[in-house]
């Protein structure tokens, strides 16, 4: 007898699952429900590479018990990873009614406890590190689907816009990045809403997402409501599409940035880089940096960087921070990571002494 395909296999797990009465029937995947179970299937079509068998972060929220409901019904295998940041009282039940809500859905769970240390990154950055880091260490080997959608692609392009960001900022979320897929960016938080409506589910409402000391709430609660009035709606689409245009155009530049060679002592020759649009040029500068322990190059460093090659006259070195080429370490007492022009090449070096290139 022929094996049965991976859809095949979900559509039995899911129809022998209903026997208990959790997991959604077919006769509800209408409307919004369907829209989440398209995108879901768009998004395996369009990435075969993600296979049958993938995790799901769920939170117990809309957006990602939507997701949940969908993957169930579209990959052969799914297990719900459920983070418990404990930065709420009540997280761990939190935790294990999101875990309960996949298994009658037809998925396995895991609850994942996490140690949030903000260490001066603030409360909303220290929580997603802490995340990522417990899905990454628990998917085994398979791809994570995470729940953002159309708006919190929006969101986060606004966010890159308020702050002067360039395209690497403004492109948003990647819908595949390896191993994270995101198979609602095109879908938006109302849908998933509805979804889990229409599909009898129930879920929770995180307090943290109401909270106007968080930025991004403010952004969803009052910024995109005000443009999307002065504007006369569909803000959130277009902030999305704009994401969407500048990811197809970052990734050319980047391809050229990447042809770029890197002498074998690991400096760049100015000839090479004197002929390249200021476009190409940041980014072969960027990638030159972090591979050389420059952790974050920021518009500054990489401005200053690049003026050793365009407007050279003999100006001193860069600061650029970091642990210093090959990873060496650089401490107060040793130096600083330094940017320099010498002999017609950009270098870096460790900083014991001042002083202009040559």
């Amino acid at each position: 007898m022929a094996a049965a395909s991976g859809s095949d296999r979900a559509q039995a797990r899911s129809a022998g699952a209903q026997s208990t009465g959790a997991p959604p029937t077919s006769a509800r995947w209408t409307g919004p429900a369907w829209t989440v179970r398209a995108a879901v299937r768009a998004f395996r079509r369009t990435h075969p590479e993600v296979g049958d068998e993938v995790c799901v972060a769920l939170s117990g929220g809309a957006d990602s018990l939507a997701l949940t409901a969908a993957a169930v019904t579209e990959f052969a295998d799914v297990t719900a990873l459920v983070v418990d940041h404990g930065l709420q009282t009540g997280s761990d039940e939190v935790a294990r009614s999101a875990c309960q809500a996949a298994q009658r859905l037809g998925a396995r769970s895991r609850a994942l406890v996490v140690v949030v240390d903000p260490d001066g990154s603030g409360p909303e950055a220290a929580a997603r590190t802490a995340r990522y880091a417990a899905l990454d260490a628990s998917r085994e080997g398979r791809p994570v689907l995470l729940a953002h959608t159309l708006d919190d692609q929006a969101e986060t392009v606004l966010l890159g816009l308020g702050r002067g960001s360039g395209a690497r900022s403004l492109r948003g979320m990647a819908a595949w990045d390896a191993p994270w897929g995101r198979p609602l960016l095109g879908v938006r938080a109302t849908d998933t809403r509805a979804a889990c409506r229409a599909l009898g589910l129930d879920w929770w409402d995180d307090p943290h997402n109401v909270d106007p000391a968080f930025t991004r709430v403010r952004l969803r609660r009052e910024v995109l409501p005000l443009l999307e009035d002065v504007l006369g709606g569909g803000v959130a689409e277009g902030l999305a599409r704009t994401a969407e245009l500048l990811r197809t155009d970052d990734d050319e530049l980047d391809r050229l940035a990447a042809a770029v060679p890197v002498s074998g002592d690991g400096g760049l020759d100015v000839s090479v880089l004197e002929p390249l649009p200021t476009a190409v040029l940041t980014r072969v500068l960027r990638r030159w940096l972090l591979a050389h322990g420059c952790a974050s190059p920021t518009y500054a460093h990489l401005s200053s960087v690049a003026a050793l090659v365009t407007d050279w006259h003999g100006q001193g070195g860069v600061a650029v921070g970091g642990t210093g080429p090959d990873g060496s370490g650089v401490s107060a007492g040793r130096g600083r990571l330094v940017a320099r022009r010498r002999h017609g090449k950009v270098v870096l070096e460790i900083d014991r002494a001042s002083g202009a290139g040559t």
